[in-house]
């Protein structure tokens, strides 16, 4: 299972997915060009000291994405939009799978769905445009470990909330 994102451009979102593939233990794909360098003071804060733990590997453009993609055996490109039609909740993932989410400001562009093996949606409330990137692909790639038996186990004592 891998996470890519397509030419990000909002540095707090981009870290903080890098920060969910560090500790879901996912590899995280980044296809630039991005809307920022690096280096920008937003994307370390959100990434933290995670960005030194995190499996990324950084894509100068689609085409050199797509060639990296085609290398992985039966890996499917599934593309995370509100564009689509099926559930991700009714989708079948498998370990192989790369989830793809689009740019923030304006989503995944038309070769970039064209090039996906399946699209799919997290429903949402009638009238309402869409999540966060960060946070639907959170929800995604949660579920996409559930159904895969990939989820991390638990390896400290879990904090105790309340009283």
């Amino acid at each position: 299972m891998r996470l890519a994102l397509y030419q990000p451009d909002i540095p707090p979102n981009t870290g903080t997915l890098l920060r969910l593939g560090a500790c879901l233990g996912v590899p995280v794909d980044v296809i630039e060009p991005c809307g920022f360098p690096f280096s920008d003071r937003d994307f370390r804060r959100a990434g933290l000291d995670y960005l030194e733990r995190v499996d990324c590997r950084r894509h100068a453009s689609w085409a050199a994405f797509l060639a990296q993609q085609l290398e992985t055996p039966g890996g499917r490109l599934v593309l995370l939009t509100t564009k689509a039609d099926l559930p991700y909740t009714v989708f079948q993932f498998q370990p192989s799978d790369t989830i793809l989410v689009g740019r923030e400001t304006s989503g995944a562009p038309d070769e970039v769905h064209r090039a996906a093996d399946q699209r799919v949606v997290i429903p949402m409330v009638a009238g309402i445009r869409s999540l966060n990137v960060a946070l639907a692909a959170a929800i995604v790639l949660a579920e996409a470990l559930r159904q895969t038996g990939a989820l991390p186990s638990v390896t400290a004592p879990i904090a105790k909330v309340g009283r």
